[in-house]
């Protein structure tokens, strides 16, 4: 699992989320999309009404190189500092 903080392009341990029942009813149907043998598509993202927060989700690809350079990077210095504890 990987947390990333866009705004501070920042890796994070923990996070809590309150979402309404009708977010959790979409986070569901988009996880759900998402485990399908061919999803439509490899990542959704959830914004509340007024799209001022959002959630992207994804299943973690190994293959770093399908994301962004910001995400492989935090993906990267992660996982260095995975290493370096233990």
């Amino acid at each position: 699992m990987y947390i990333f903080d866009e705004d501070l392009e920042k890796n994070l341990d923990g996070i809590t989320i309150l979402l309404t029942r009708s977010e959790i009813e979409q986070l569901i149907g988009y996880a759900k999309q998402l485990l399908e043998e061919n999803p439509p598509s490899d990542h959704y993202h959830l914004s509340n009404e007024n799209y001022q927060k959002e959630i992207t989700i994804c299943i973690y690809n190994p293959d770093i190189s399908t994301y962004n350079p910001k995400v492989q990077k935090l993906i990267k210095e992660d996982e260095d500092s995975a290493r370096v504890t233990d």
